[in-house]
Formats: structure tokens, C-alpha cells, sequence
């Protein structure tokens, strides 16, 4: 089931260290490579950009046109990156139980694994203009994924809680939360979040009470389809009647 909204508060700030990581770098390897990506520039655009523009050319300086790349390409590539990341922490949230990997950090650095693979097809990991560049900014690009998918992770961790939904006797009584059925199961909700539970009794059973642990209540024990709140890790329990 997992946390639509979680999954988007965890990316927004990881996403924002993650695109904000990326431009840094890549604004530091077009400095210290500046001479290189100067004349790369006026060879790969001469009409654009030229090292003798003058007053009654076209063209604007090479210098002008590093500008550009540092301050306009760079932040756009930074804005279509954090777009990326956004899609998919929405998608890690809504369908984190289904992710693989055991915890929130290996299901997080799947997901990072999932927006590095994208971002290479977009062509949005970096500007590697020449081998050096390359180099260094591909190896960035890789640990920095990593870390920031760990980072996602951690943070999809703490802003859920892992709710386990138990029956003491799954063959009398089934325990379906939103509707859906979570008995023997264990899903994270958002901190704070509300949600209607049903005891669903087979024929012949009855629903007798619903019994809680940790840091999970529900509004009456005593009705088989209630308001549970989640403030923590915790447990529920429903628990059937005499079979008649």
C-alpha cells in the first residue's frame, strides 16, 4: 500500500540535495575544465558563439556563451532532474510494499538505481563535454545516486510507520484496511494518518474486538468497522467471536 504523500515529502527534500548535488558538481567541472569548454564551444558553435565577436557580428563571445551553460542549461537541467525524481517518489511511496529489496534503504536505493537509469536516457546525468569531464562527472553522478536513493530511503522511513494487521483466526475473521484486505500483513501509513478498518466475519463467525500495541488506536474497539489512527509502529488485532 505504502504512502503517496510520504513518498513525495521524502523526495522533495532528497530530491532537492540530489539535483542541487549534480548542478554543483557539474558547475565545478566546467571551472576547473574552462579552458577546454571554451574551445569546445567555439568550435561546436562558431555561429553562436565566437572568440572575435564584434559589434557587427551575430555571434556573442565564447565567454558570454559559458555563461549561458552555467547559468541557464545547468538550472534547467536541475529542474527537469528534480521533475524526474519527483515522478518517482510518488510512484516509491504509492507501491513501496512492492519494491524489492528487505527495509527502506534497499527499497530506496532501488528506486534511486530507477531514477539514475532515467536520467541516463534523458541524457540529464551531467555535461560531459570531453573525456575528463566525462570521467568525472559520471562517477559522481553514480555515488551520488546511490547516496541520494539511501537518503530516500531513510526518509520515506521517518515520515511512515509499520502497521502489522493480525486475526486470531484467519479462517473466522479477515481484517481489510481502506478496503483492502492486509490480514497477516505488514504496510507503512503515513505519521499521523487515519483509516477505516472493517472485520470482515466469515459465515458461522462474529466479530468480539479489536486489540491494539504500539503506537496504533482505533476509535472503538468494540464495532467491527472503526477509525484506526496511526501515531507509531504498532499492531492490530482483530479478534473473532464463538463460531455459532
Amino acid at each position: 500500500m505504502g504512502s503517496f504523500f510520504a513518498g513525495v515529502k521524502a523526495g522533495t527534500l532528497g530530491g532537492a540535495a540530489y539535483v542541487g548535488g549534480l548542478a554543483l558538481f557539474n558547475v565545478l567541472v566546467l571551472y576547473a575544465l574552462k579552458a577546454d569548454v571554451l574551445n569546445i564551444i567555439s568550435q561546436s558553435y562558431p555561429s553562436l558563439c565566437s572568440t572575435t565577436a564584434g559589434a557587427n557580428s551575430t555571434a556573442i563571445s565564447v565567454e558570454d556563451c559559458f555563461s549561458s551553460v552555467v547559468a541557464v542549461y545547468v538550472p534547467f537541467a536541475a529542474f527537469l532532474q528534480f521533475f524526474v525524481v519527483m515522478v518517482y517518489s510518488g510512484v516509491f511511496g504509492s507501491l513501496y510494499e512492492y519494491f524489492p529489496g528487505k527495509g527502506p534503504v534497499a527499497k530506496g536505493v532501488v528506486m534511486g538505481l530507477l531514477v539514475g537509469v532515467s536520467l541516463l536516457a534523458l541524457n540529464l546525468a551531467g555535461i560531459d563535454f570531453d573525456f575528463a569531464a566525462r570521467v568525472a562527472v559520471n562517477t559522481f553522478f553514480v555515488v551520488w545516486t546511490f547516496v541520494c536513493g539511501v537518503a530516500m530511503g531513510k526518509l520515506y522511513r521517518r515520515y511512515t510507520r509499520l502497521v502489522r494487521f493480525v486475526s486470531r483466526d484467519e479462517r473466522a475473521l479477515r481484517v481489510l484496511v481502506d478496503n483492502r484486505d492486509f490480514t497477516g500483513k505488514e504496510r507503512t501509513f503515513a505519521l499521523r494518518s487515519s483509516h477505516e478498518v472493517r472485520a470482515e466475519a466469515k459465515e458461522g463467525s462474529s466479530f468480539r474486538e479489536w486489540s491494539v500495541s504500539g503506537g496504533v488506536t482505533v476509535e472503538d474497539p468494540r464495532s467491527f468497522e472503526t477509525t484506526m489512527e496511526v501515531e507509531g509502529d504498532g499492531v492490530l488485532i482483530g479478534q473473532p467471536g464463538t463460531r455459532t
